[in-house]
């Protein structure tokens, strides 16, 4: 299968700075990814299934043949267990073991090969209430950089943890090209899907991301987001129910396509696939625009 990666282009006429009257991290441009990769960015609230989201994709990816690094972005580093089968050191563990001397680390310390040769990165985090994790991410990508670890890399998966709600953890925003968000078709999960586009929104001022698009999971029906889409010019590029056989892989560490076939996980499969196709040769960065809180709250629901 031949696939073209379509990461957007990037022009700023005036730059401004991104999120005015705020202490926000800007990453060195040095540490900037390479620009053959597609670099991908998975935002969503907390406890949607982001994880899982990425880890299913990474996977997809893969099995069209191409080489994906998973980059766990949560202090909690969950993100790559299910492609591991283990939970892996972080970065921030493995460099306060050499005193932050990145000189004396070898990849094998930190990048961790995972299902189908995804290779797998937890970056960890500070202690709660103690740090920045923009930080943590512009550190992990530095030494992935420094070892050489993104030049043969064909796509990138950023799984970040939960709202956007600082700079911090809006910088992997900083190096993607698209970001996709995860949705329930529920009022808090769209309430917080907007907040995150505000978020893009602001990065894309200076850098190259663009909403890409969203991903309904554990919904069977999807009115409510259609309703959202439609108003602010999102769409939706991937659909998946509450389906047990998903629940039951977190359960024995493992993605969706190391379980047993059925039609169920087979549909589950295909549509993981379709989604990594779409983002590799079929996908338009969106000009989609968030919603006031008055007027979500107004657009909702049912009387």
């Amino acid at each position: 299968m031949t696939t073209t990666l379509t990461p957007p282009s990037s022009t700023t006429a005036n730059p401004r700075e991104d999120g005015e009257g705020s202490l926000q991290v800007h990453q060195d441009a040095s540490m900037n990814i390479e620009e053959g990769a597609l670099v991908i960015a998975v935002y969503g609230k907390g406890g949607i299934g982001k994880s899982t989201t990425s880890s299913n994709l990474s996977a997809a990816f893969s099995k069209l043949g191409k080489r994906v690094l998973q980059i766990g972005c949560d202090p909690k580093h969950d993100s790559t267990f299910t492609l591991t089968k283990k939970m892996v050191p972080t970065v921030i563990d493995i460099l306060e073991t050499v005193d932050f001397h990145t000189e004396e680390l070898r990849p094998e310390d930190f990048v961790f090969e995972g299902y189908n040769g995804v290779m797998c990165v937890e970056s960890g985090g500070p202690p709660a209430g103690t740090g920045c994790g923009g930080y943590v991410t512009g550190q992990t990508v530095k030494l992935l950089k420094e070892h050489h670890l993104l030049e043969d890399t064909d796509v990138v998966i950023f799984d970040v943890l939960g709202d956007v709600v600082c700079g911090g953890f809006a910088a992997p925003l900083q190096h993607a090209h698209y970001c996709l968000i995860v949705t329930a078709n529920d009022f808090d999960s769209i309430f917080a899907m907007n907040r995150i586009m505000q978020a893009i929104n602001a990065k894309a001022k200076n850098y190259k991301v663009r909403l890409g698009g969203v991903i309904a999971n554990r919904s069977e029906q999807t009115d409510e987001i259609d309703k959202f889409n439609e108003r602010t010019g999102l769409r939706t590029m991937a659909h998946f129910k509450t389906v047990d056989a998903i629940r039951k892989s977190r359960l024995k560490k493992c993605t969706i396509f190391e379980m047993e076939s059925t039609p169920e996980v087979e549909a589950v499969q295909q549509e993981y696939l379709s989604l990594a196709q779409k983002m590799l040769t079929d996908v338009e960065p969106l000009e989609a625009v968030s919603l006031k809180d008055r007027e979500i709250f107004d657009l909702l629901g049912f009387d």
